[in-house]
C-alpha cells in the first residue's frame, strides 16, 4: 500500500510539474482561441472541484479546482475543427461535452506504465504525435460553444485507476467555400478531365 501511495505521488507530482498555473476564477470560463495553439486543463480525484459534483470533471490547475470550461464562437460561413488530446499518462480517456450534451470519447489510446520515462509529456504536439496518447478531432459548425468533459477512463497502477492526468484542447476555424466557388471549381475539373479524355483517345 505504501508503494502504491508513493507510485501515485510521484506520478502527481510529476504532472504538477507539467501543468501550468491557469490562475482563472470560477466564475469565468477559459476563452479558446481559434489559432491552433494549445490550452491546458487537469484531472485529479485528490482535489475537490468548485462547483462541481464530479470529482473527475476537467480542472483549471493545481492552484484552481474549479470546472474547467473553454467558450467560443465560431461565426456564420466558418467551420471549426476542435481536438482534445490526453498528455498526462497514455491510455487515459475522456468524455467532451459541450454545454453539458456529449460531443464523444476521446479514442483508445495504448496503455502505458505510468512511471516509464516519457509516458508523460509537456508538450502537446509531442503527445498528437505518439498514438499512445489517446485523442478526438470534431469538425464544428457555425455557432456558440461550451466545452468542458471528465476522465472516463484512467490508467491503472497496482490494480486501481490513477484517477490524475493532463489534457489539452486545440481549435483551428476555417472559411466554408462559397456555393459559386465550388461550383466554378467542379466546372474546371470537369473541363480539364474531358480535355484528358479527349487527349488519351487520340
Amino acid at each position: 500500500m505504501t508503494s502504491k501511495f508513493f507510485s501515485r505521488a510521484v506520478a502527481v507530482g510529476a504532472l504538477s510539474a507539467l501543468t501550468l498555473a491557469a490562475g482563472l476564477s470560477s466564475a469565468h470560463a477559459a476563452t479558446l482561441a481559434a489559432d491552433g495553439s494549445w490550452a491546458e486543463f487537469l484531472v485529479n480525484a485528490d482535489l475537490t472541484p468548485v462547483n462541481s459534483p464530479n470529482s473527475l470533471d476537467w480542472l483549471l490547475g493545481f492552484d484552481d479546482a474549479s470546472t474547467a470550461h473553454f467558450t467560443f464562437t465560431i461565426d456564420a460561413g466558418f467551420v471549426g475543427s476542435l481536438t482534445v488530446l490526453d498528455s498526462g499518462i497514455s491510455g487515459d480517456r475522456f468524455i467532451v461535452t459541450n454545454k453539458g450534451a456529449a460531443l464523444g470519447e476521446t479514442s483508445v489510446g495504448v496503455d502505458g506504465d505510468p512511471l516509464l520515462e516519457g509516458s508523460s509529456v509537456a508538450d502537446f504536439n509531442i503527445a498528437l504525435a505518439n498514438p499512445s496518447f489517446s485523442r478526438g478531432v470534431y469538425t464544428l459548425q457555425a455557432g456558440s460553444y461550451d466545452i468542458s468533459g471528465y476522465l472516463s477512463r484512467s490508467v491503472q497502477l497496482a490494480g486501481s485507476p490513477m484517477n490524475v492526468t493532463t489534457g489539452g484542447l486545440q481549435l483551428t476555424v476555417s472559411a466554408v467555400p462559397e456555393p459559386t466557388t465550388l461550383a466554378s471549381l467542379l466546372a474546371g475539373l470537369s473541363l480539364l478531365s474531358l480535355a484528358l479524355r479527349r487527349k488519351a483517345s487520340k
